[in-house]
């Protein structure tokens, strides 16, 4: 599966920082929520480790409407801050989107909304 990370971000756990460069990337693209939420998309990340798909949420498990750490699961969580949020995952997930029960990264999201449009 190819990322979306730049090579200056590959290898890294991804975090809220990462996350902003992304959507700076994306910004006016299907490649960020706002982009392409009317479409069907729904944020979410792949573990390139092991191929699960997890829907992005709120800590409390309702669902995000954009990417956030806080509800990954405990395994794939490297780092929390003092308040118990989470500051850091594994550098093997990626953000990107699920549609229709596919998920697609950043640059496939932005693609297919183009496509679409």
């Amino acid at each position: 599966m190819r990322s979306n990370r730049t090579d200056a971000n590959a290898g890294q756990a991804m975090t809220k920082q990462v996350l902003r460069l992304e959507s700076s990337r994306f910004h006016g693209t299907g490649g960020e929520s706002a982009g392409n939420r009317s479409d069907g998309f729904r944020p979410a990340f792949l573990d390139t480790d092991t191929g699960a798909v997890y829907l992005s949420r709120f800590g409390d498990g309702r669902p995000a409407p954009f990417h956030l750490l806080d509800g990954l699961p405990d395994e794939l969580v490297l780092q929390r801050n003092a308040s118990g949020r989470v500051h850091a995952v594994k550098p093997s997930v990626v953000s990107g989107f699920v549609r229709a029960g596919r998920f697609y990264n950043r640059d496939e999201a932005a693609r297919a909304v183009a496509e679409i449009h």
